[in-house]
């Protein structure tokens, strides 16, 4: 009976992704993950990444979760939940306590880490995050790690990062009426990161670009220290919308001509190609050049690089960032998005799939879609590393399970 599972939930707008895999790689460095199940299932009761209606969000993880555990062939009881919006927002907290003994101790770090967390926050607000940037010694700055140092005074440099605690509150209650209970809630930027980013490029400096269905998630790295998180209000759902009134075709006809024939910069598509697309009437067709379709999200596209880079600019990160952009997200996977992000950010661009640190069904998450999802479940992997808490056993899975039934049906 595996006692290490580990399970990672990422709601979005439009699709509920569900990851199970084996935390492996006991006394390494960092742990790898042994990718067992895949679940995807389309997303019900979500706006702009916020739960509007609890009830078919709920069923839209009891879907995926479900999927996820036939094809792993096990039961899970908790999940690594991602959570994001525009309501999240972050600060930097300092902290400072005198060093309780010769050198510093585990008890010390716990001390400074919450002084920094005494921050008055309103009712309507929920911690999610508490992150060391680094540490200053006496007179010494630029620390990493001051476990065993000696001095007199630690200073501890906290990223905090606060949410909406309704938004937080309605995420928990669904997952629970599915039957399962939420480890712990992580800001999505910070899971996609762990799964695409690596330490290298954290160090000279990157952009995390994830653009999801509604919203754009940035995370700037500098010198391994978080230098900004922010959400833009615009997603791959713009683009939909831009071609819905484009080509005055109803949302699902957009969403699929998008897929499948959607192209990020217009210079890559032959002039004289055309599709078919629903016409006026009932069984109408119409022809409508390619190349319209690809202008119409290039120049979408286009207005959301220049937003992203305006935000970077702004925060000061955009002369910072040696490594370039990591771009993910489900639209990262139209075609000439590379090139078409290389020329509006003006700096090397990548795109990010989860890779390092999988085995087993590695493959069947090797898309820029699953980056968040694979995340959550590195991320939990490194907390059950630490602290040897974290994941599900099949026992009180079927427990869990048990009460979930006697909640359906009583």
């Amino acid at each position: 009976m595996r006692s290490n599972l580990i399970a990672g939930l990422d709601i979005g707008t439009t699709k509920t992704s569900t990851l199970i895999a084996e935390v492996m790689g006991e006394g390494r460095r960092r742990p790898e993950l042994r990718v067992l199940g895949v679940g995807q299932a389309r997303t019900g009761g979500v706006r702009r990444d916020v739960v509007t209606h609890i009830e078919e969000t709920t069923e839209s993880v009891r879907n995926s979760v479900k999927e996820a555990e036939l094809m792993a062939g096990v039961n899970i009881d908790r999940v690594w939940a991602a959570i994001s919006g525009d309501h999240v927002r972050t600060l930097s907290s300092m902290g400072v306590v005198a060093v309780g003994g010769e050198e510093i101790s585990r008890n010390d770090l716990d001390r400074v880490h919450e002084v920094a967390r005494a921050v008055a926050l309103p009712p309507d607000r929920e911690f999610l995050h508490a992150i060391p940037q680094e540490y200053t010694v006496d007179d010494q700055d630029g620390i990493k790690d001051p476990l065993g140092m000696s001095g007199i005074r630690l200073e501890a440099d906290v990223y905090l990062v606060t949410g909406a605690a309704s938004a937080a509150t309605n995420l928990r209650k669904s997952v629970n009426r599915a039957g399962y209970r939420v480890q712990s809630l992580v800001l999505s930027p910070l899971a996609t990161a762990r799964a695409v980013l690596t330490e290298d490029e954290k160090e000279v400096g990157v952009a995390l670009v994830g653009i999801g269905a509604s919203t754009t998630e940035i995370c700037a790295f500098h010198q391994g220290r978080i230098r900004h998180i922010g959400v833009l209000p615009v997603g791959g759902n713009t683009l939909t919308n831009d071609l819905v009134r484009g080509l005055s075709i109803p949302f699902a006809e957009a969403q699929r001509a998008k897929e499948r024939h959607g192209v990020a910069l217009a210079q890559l598509v032959d002039p004289q190609e055309t599709i078919e697309l629903p016409g006026p009437g009932p069984g109408q067709t119409r022809q409508v050049a390619r190349e319209l379709i690809a202008h119409i999200v290039e120049q979408r596209l286009d207005e959301i690089f220049g937003m992203v880079r305006g935000e970077l600019e702004a925060v000061g990160c955009l002369e910072e960032l040696g490594a370039g952009i990591v771009l993910t997200g489900g639209t990262a996977a139209l075609e000439g998005v590379l090139e078409m992000s290389q020329q509006a950010m003006g700096m090397p661009v990548r795109i990010g799939v989860p890779r390092e640190g999988l085995s087993g069904l590695a493959d069947s998450v090797a898309r820029p879609r699953f980056s968040t999802v694979t995340g959550l479940c590195l991320y939990g992997a490194d907390r059950f590393h630490e602290t040897g808490e974290g994941v599900s056993t099949l026992s009180s899975g079927w427990i869990t399970r048990i009460g979930a039934w006697i909640r359906e049906f009583f």
